[in-house]
């Protein structure tokens, strides 16, 4: 059985909900936050710590056993970090991705409804 899956994400939290043709399985997934914080040298460098970005994604990627189909979402460049990171560290899942898209903030019932339809489309789903 195929199974669909939709990340809306940004740099705070992962959304990932395992959608079905009348149901949705949820999960979220924190960034890691830290006590102390970086302080940048300079214009540009990273605010947090180089790893956290890394036990972020791979966190995310832990909910994503089984996936055959992935549509990635998100306000902002957490999605195209997250694909990037796909590409570099788990090269079979970023095989399964269908789709990066801007989104804002809709609702979980909002990302369920734009994923049936994206999944519909591509005939990925039943």
């Amino acid at each position: 059985m195929s199974t669909h899956a939709v990340i809306w994400m940004d740099h705070q939290e992962a959304l990932i909900l395992h959608v079905h043709p009348d149901t949705a399985d949820e999960a979220t997934v924190l960034a890691p936050q830290h006590l102390v914080h970086r302080h940048p040298k300079g214009r540009g460098e990273a605010r947090e710590h180089p790893e956290d970005a890394q036990r972020y994604f791979h966190e995310i990627t832990k909910n994503l056993d089984g996936v055959t189909a992935l549509l990635i979402l998100g306000p902002a460049s957490a999605k195209l970090e997250f694909f990037r990171y796909l590409h570099e560290h788990q090269r079979d899942l970023a095989a399964k991705v269908v789709g990066v898209e801007s989104a804002d903030h809709p609702t979980d019932g909002q990302v369920v409804a734009r994923a049936r339809i994206y999944f519909k489309r591509s005939d990925r789903m039943g």
